[in-house]
């Protein structure tokens, strides 16, 4: 148990590496229906497999537990193991913690508890699927970084744009303000295209929120369990409070 909990604190902190990097850019809302869409965390599943889990792990998942979005054991081994894993083994991958080092500069984080990890609350909140939904749709070219791409939400992001071929270059378009007497460059919220990618912008949209979707159910599979025994449980209770008030005024009618 000691092990377990020392290996989560670590992937959290490795998951909140970006965290210090704080929004830049307002967050654009998440479709949280989407959470609730078997077809869309399905499809979610299959590109984080495809597409993330090469670099990134989701060590605290085990693929067996994607029955619960509706795919079965033949379906996830058809379709989602593809280096001899077994339906059983937990969401990792290969990639040596030294040379993801010597390439990227750090380990990719693991991505089990991102979608929560990255949820900031109080003054200014978000949620952490507004962020990941925004990120992915904020990289911009900027030949003066290592990778060739930037992002409006994570300045210097050193992630890559890994899906520029779906969405295509864009270029954000940026005002310029006067703020406290200086000249500042200010994002207006909207994009030029500069490439098209093999997605429309908004099949590439969808294909994000499907992936977030899947993130988020993946950093909380109980989520719809919780939801459906909480509602449960607020009903019994109001039931409970009409009951008990009807008892009492029985009980104490004959008392002066």
């Amino acid at each position: 148990m000691k092990k377990f909990i020392v290996s989560l604190l670590a992937a959290l902190a490795l998951a909140g590496f970006a965290h210090g990097a704080g929004k830049s850019i307002p967050l654009d809302p998440f479709p949280t229906h989407r959470l609730n869409d078997m077809t869309a965390l399905q499809n979610g599943a299959r590109l984080f497999v495809n597409h993330c889990l090469n670099c990134h792990a989701a060590a605290f998942m085990r693929y067996n537990r994607l029955r619960d979005i509706g795919l079965t054991e033949q379906q996830i081994k058809d379709n989602l193991l593809f280096t001899g894993e077994r339906v059983g083994d937990l969401m990792k991958i290969a990639m040596d913690p030294r040379d993801a080092r010597e390439w990227f500069g750090i380990m990719p984080p693991d991505l089990t508890v991102i979608a929560r990890s990255r949820a900031i609350t109080g003054q200014g909140s978000y949620s952490g699927l507004d962020y990941l939904y925004t990120l992915m749709r904020s990289y911009y070219r900027d030949d003066t970084t290592v990778t060739g791409w930037n992002n409006l939400v994570f300045p210097n992001i050193a992630m890559p744009h890994v899906w520029w071929e779906k969405q295509g270059e864009r270029r954000p378009i940026f005002e310029t303000v006067v703020l406290r007497g200086v000249e500042t460059q200010v994002f207006t919220g909207r994009w030029e295209q500069v490439t098209p990618g093999t997605l429309t912008p908004q099949q590439y949209d969808e294909a994000v929120a499907d992936l977030v979707a899947f993130m988020g159910w993946m950093a909380e599979p109980m989520r719809a369990d919780r939801i459906r025994i909480g509602v449960g449980v607020l009903i019994f209770l109001a039931l409970f409070t009409v009951i008990a008030w009807r008892l009492n005024a029985v009980y104490w009618k004959d008392i002066k």
